[in-house]
């Protein structure tokens, strides 16, 4: 399992992605699921990847072959996001169409998702969600936030602390302790953790972390964390255990 997660405010993206493939009690893979593609001052372009590993690497390998053998068509040269979510896409139903039948025999699931993320000079940045089936669905001011793998436990907090008008730093912060809370509640996600930030229309990476097993700065933000959390809850007022007492009795008459 893994968990993979894309942020677009109004200041530009974060991407982010743990990189735990396998666990067990005697057993963790790590590889690598945040790649980027850029084309320092033409475009930016980030890809995510979650799902079976045997698919993820083989879209990836098919996207940089593309690249090294000057493709028609590839990431350089398409002159879409859309178009390169699309091409994305295809190399994914490519690589379903020649393996599922196989996998199934042996009960193993052949379901990927890709998030792409980034900006082609003279557009505006953007986000997608590439599916199994080579399908997208786009992130919106609305939906400032994309999320593959395993994302309930770190929804929460992009829900309330999130919006298209966070600052980027903000955002980048909420996508750590996305993935933190992800990682207290799930074995299977797990460091080194891959962090980009990308400022719009500078059409370069300049920002960008790698944070290990056991590093300060994670288990630094982990615990202020807790501690805020702790204190919030404490603040909390007490239950009014008399409430529905309290009600008029005209309240509780229900006419049919």
């Amino acid at each position: 399992m893994t968990y993979c997660l894309g942020i677009i405010t109004r200041y530009g993206m974060v991407m982010a992605a743990d990189s735990r493939t396998n666990a067990g009690v005697d057993y963790i893979s790590t590889y690598q699921k945040l790649f980027d593609f850029s084309c320092p001052g033409e475009r930016v372009i980030l890809v995510c990847t979650s799902g079976n590993l045997s698919m993820t690497q083989g879209v990836i390998s098919g996207l940089n072959k593309d690249i090294k053998v000057a493709a028609d068509m590839n990431l350089h040269t398409l002159p879409s996001l859309y178009e390169v979510a699309r091409y994305i896409g295809g190399k994914i139903r490519s690589m379903v169409e020649i393996d599922q039948a196989w996998l199934k025999k042996d009960g193993i699931d052949a379901k990927c998702s890709l998030l792409l993320g980034g900006q082609i000079k003279g557009q505006e940045p953007e986000l997608f969600m590439i599916y199994s089936q080579g399908n997208c669905i786009q992130a919106t001011s609305e939906t400032p936030f994309l999320q593959i793998g395993e994302a309930k436990y770190g929804k929460p907090i992009l829900d309330r602390a999130l919006s298209f008008e966070t600052p980027l730093e903000g955002a980048a912060k909420c996508a750590l302790l996305s993935i933190d809370s992800t990682m207290k509640s799930n074995i299977s996600v797990g460091p080194p953790i891959n962090l980009v930030m990308y400022e719009t229309d500078s059409l370069v990476v300049r920002n960008r972390l790698l944070l290990r097993l056991g590093d300060p700065y994670l288990a630094e933000i982990r615990k202020m964390w807790e501690v805020s959390l702790r204190e919030a809850f404490e603040r909390i007022p007490d239950i009014n255990w008399r409430h529905n007492l309290e009600k008029e009795p005209s309240e509780d008459i229900i006419i049919d």
